[in-house]
């Protein structure tokens, strides 16, 4: 309870912006042992002007995320071995937003934002990109499978949640007031979302793709709406500089887990591990 008093505290001195316009992407090696976690050799690995965020994991070497580039913003592919930073696609009109592979493919799926305000999900490969949906307007996703995936569609100020099937382009709407952090949930069959509660915090729930059932999984504390999976029973989240986890079988609590604030850093958000979860990225604002 003084943990949540704490982070609520914080929040109502913090307003949280959905974009950071001097966000960087962060990468730290992580241990889990009888200890706990640990967490070592933080890196930015974007050192970049502008917005660089949403990170995601292609594999355990390889890690996705939108990078500015001379004012857009492109698919960056940044080599964890080489420490080398690519793009994946040459410069369309518009820019490419929340990155992530494409299952069964070598392609990459990616929000695209044009220049006419047409804001569109595309696949990308190296001979070109095309669009997924003709007529959605899709602001965040994640694949269930190569044909479906679980996104939020704009609706006015708000956004939709819907379960979508490519090759029929149908969409069934399952909620209204949906947040923007949309997972799949790492060894159970099972996506994730975060919906607005009638306390303006998200909750994070759990929906079963075949029925369509969610379950409430737990309340994010205010002013947080970005989470991860670690496995199927732990969440983690950002707050300031410092990482919380929250264990579905423990204390109901959230509880600390580290903090970054020796690096001048701040405003944690986007979270992502890698599949074999030797590596976390996130983003945050550093301090010069």
């Amino acid at each position: 309870m003084v943990l949540r008093l704490v982070l609520c505290c914080i929040y109502l001195c913090i307003t949280v912006s959905l974009a950071q316009t001097e966000s960087q992407v962060f990468l730290v090696e992580v241990d889990f042992t009888e200890k706990g976690f640990e967490f070592h050799n933080l890196q930015n690995i974007s050192k970049n002007q502008g917005y660089n965020n949403q990170p995601f994991f292609a594999n355990d070497s390889t890690l996705l995320y939108a990078r500015n580039n001379e004012a857009q913003t492109d698919i960056a592919v940044y080599n964890i071995n080489e420490k080398t930073t690519t793009f994946f696609n040459e410069k369309t009109e518009g820019g490419e937003y929340s990155p992530k592979p494409y299952p069964k493919t070598q392609e990459i799926a990616a929000v695209r934002l044009d220049p006419d305000g047409k804001q569109r999900l595309y696949r990308y490969s190296e001979a070109g990109s095309s669009p997924i949906f003709s007529d959605l307007q899709i602001a965040y996703f994640t694949f269930f499978d190569e044909n479906s995936m679980l996104a939020t569609v704009l609706d006015g100020n708000e956004m939709d949640l819907i379960f979508a099937t490519i090759t029929s382009q149908k969409a069934d709407t399952l909620l209204q007031n949906a947040g923007r952090s949309l997972h799949t949930v790492p060894i159970a069959k099972a996506l994730s979302y975060n919906a607005m509660n009638d306390f303006g915090q998200y909750d994070v729930y759990q929906l079963d793709p075949v029925s369509k059932e969610s379950f409430f999984v737990c309340e994010l504390p205010i002013g947080v709406q970005d989470y991860a999976w670690w496995d199927d029973d732990k969440i983690f989240i950002g707050s300031g500089a410092t990482l919380f986890v929250y264990d579905l079988f423990g204390e109901g609590d959230w509880q600390q887990v580290t903090s970054f604030s020796e690096y001048n850093m701040t405003n944690i958000t986007r979270l992502a591990f890698s599949p074999d979860k030797k590596h976390l990225a996130f983003v945050a604002e550093q301090k010069n």
